[in-house]
Formats: structure tokens, sequence, C-alpha cells
């Protein structure tokens, strides 16, 4: 825990100073006054994130965490739980959708075994392995996982921030791969936010009707059985949590303790940043939400915590997709900021007021 109050202890409230130069500079440059929107939002938050008047955004990193999880054995998803393991060799041989994705943004995508129910194979040495137990307990039975494993979790996080740190960071993006950890996240996202489960449960990997009711009566029984703690991120995480959610908890605490901006990606990226604004709510104004995820809780945790997504392409994936195709429009901000012309630069004539 010294580990993460140390982390907490170094994340700064974002200042302004540079606001009223920022917005100045925005102003004079060949445009109407704020007809670049959001782009213009953007590059003013990446400015002050970053408290550099040209923020840097060469060296892109998706940290794509993997973790099963005990209460699939309830029946709550479509797939196997064998696939969070496949699925971590198919991010390692560059075949999946983080991947091509990733690749189109220029990002590298660093794989994290937070918690796979099988012994991967250390072969490739792109993968970090930083493995908190075996899966998650059922939660439907008991907590998830203890408290000290939850610590670990966020504590496992920090450090594989830090490790790549060393590789060069100019902005980080959130992704994630486990099968049942919609469930999960609705759980968290349930507890946290208050609002009902039915309110914050999707269909994840595409359940049907009559699963969807049993996953919704598993959450609630989850919540009734372990009592979880709305005040206490540690508990949530502890009671109703995965391995690679606390893991990325961990890594946005971490990044907003570095001022470097975190694109989030969707439902469960949404969860694990739901308990970093719960253990230290200054890291809201690090953040940046990719999208609007199909997954109906995600609206619920962007709004609680108070981001608006740049995208709502109907996406529901996960691994880090959306926050790749985000991190080109957060680059694209800081490329109008920084390399489009003014006014005076470009010999255009200004606004005449009336």
């Amino acid at each position: 825990m010294d580990e993460i109050r140390k982390t907490i202890n170094s994340i700064e409230e974002i200042g302004h100073s540079l606001a009223e130069k920022t917005q100045k500079r925005l102003d004079n440059l060949t445009k109407p006054q704020g007809s670049l929107g959001r782009l213009e939002e953007l590059a003013k938050q990446m400015v002050d994130i970053t408290k550099n008047e040209n923020p840097p955004v060469r060296h892109k990193v998706i940290f794509t965490m993997a973790g099963d999880h005990g209460v699939v054995k309830e029946g709550v998803s479509a797939f196997p739980q064998e696939v969070t393991a496949q699925m971590v060799y198919n991010f390692l041989g560059r075949g999946a959708g983080i991947n091509v994705l990733a690749e189109h943004t220029g990002a590298r995508v660093v794989v994290v075994d937070m918690g796979v129910a099988e012994e991967l194979k250390d072969e490739n040495t792109e993968l970090k392995i930083k493995k908190i137990n075996f899966g998650t307990k059922n939660m439907a039975e008991g907590p998830a996982m203890t408290e000290e494993e939850a610590i670990r979790s966020i504590e496992a996080g920090i450090e594989v921030f830090e490790e790549e740190l060393a590789n060069g960071i100019d902005i980080i993006g959130t992704g994630e791969m486990g099968i049942g950890n919609t469930t999960a996240s609705s759980a968290i996202a349930a507890v946290i936010t208050g609002r009902p489960v039915e309110d914050v449960t999707g269909k994840g990997t595409g359940i049907n009707d009559k699963a969807m009711a049993h996953k919704v009566e598993v959450i609630k029984k989850s919540i009734e059985v372990n009592k979880p703690v709305a005040e206490d991120a540690i508990d949530v995480l502890q009671k109703t949590g995965g391995f690679e959610i606390g893991g990325l908890a961990g890594v946005i605490l971490a990044a907003a303790s570095k001022r470097i901006p975190v694109v989030i990606d969707g439902f469960i990226s949404g969860a694990a940043a739901l308990i970093a604004y719960q253990l230290e709510p200054k890291v809201k104004d690090y953040l940046i939400a990719a999208h609007c995820s199909v997954e109906q809780g995600h609206k619920i945790i962007l709004d609680y915590i108070g981001l608006k997504p740049l995208l709502d392409l109907d996406l529901r994936l996960g691994e880090g997709t959306g926050a790749a195709l985000a991190m080109n429009i957060v680059e694209a901000s800081v490329k109008i900021l920084t390399e489009m012309a003014t006014f005076q630069s470009a010999s255009v004539c200004e606004r005449i007021d009336k």
C-alpha cells in the first residue's frame, strides 16, 4: 500500500498557468475562434497536463492487461475461459485488433499477464508477467481476491508503467483482455455509481437475453454476498474486481503522477478508471475518454467521473482498440496548436468586428 500512497501523493492538481497563452495562440490561428471545437479543448488539456507549450506525442504506449475471472463458472460469458490465454498469444503474434490499430496510430503495445488462469509460455520476451494469481475467485460465492491481492494488482500496474517509462512515454492508452470481465466491471460500476445493476450491465461478448438476465442476477448476488463499500476503492476491487482492472488502475495513477495523458478505452478500462478516480479524484483531469462503448454501463461511468468521449463507433472489443483510434485525434489536436499558421504569419486578414 505504501507504493500506492506514494504514487497518489505525487499526483498534482492540474494548474492552468499556460491556459491564457494557449487560448491566445489558438485564437490567433487562421480560423474563426473555437471553430475546431473538441480539438481545441484537447490541445489545451494536453498543454495543461504536460506543462509543455508543445506537448510531445511521439512515444505512444497502450497497456493491454489480461486476467481471468472465477465468475465465469456462473455462465455469464458467451466464450470459454481458455480464450483469455489464447488471445494473449494472439496479441504477442500481432494478429489482434489492437495490434492492427496500434500499428496504424504508431503506438507500441505492452502486453501484461496480470492473472491469466494458466501458465503462459514466456518464450516471447515482449510478454510482461505480473501474475497475481491464476484468475480471481468466483465473486458470486465470496470476494474475488484477497485485500493483499487487490493492493498487489494496483502496485503491479504502477511497476509496469515505471518499467516502460525508461523506453519513453508521451501518452498512454489502456486496454484489457479477460473473459468475464464485463461482469466484474458491471459490479464495480453499480457499487461506486450507486446505479441499479440492470442499468450498468450489457451483453458483453454477445450473450442472449436469457443469459443476460442470468448475468444481472449473478452480479446482484455477488454484491449482496460481498457487500463492497462504495467509498473504499480497494474494497470494491477486492470483492468484485479483476487483476487486470487493478493493474490498469495502477497504470492510470502512475501516469498521472508523471503528468502523462491517459486515453482510456471502453467499459473495462472505464471500471479501472473508476477505481483510480475513487482512490484519487485528481486523476480525472489527466483522463481522455476515447469513445463510448456499446456497453450501457460505460456512459454511466464516464458521466460519473465527468468525462466526454471523443468517439461513438459502437465499439465493444476492448483490448485498447478505441484508445488507439483516439490517440490519432489527440495527436491531431496538438498538431493544430503547434503547426497551423497564425493570421500574422500567413498574412491573412483577421475578423472585423462591427
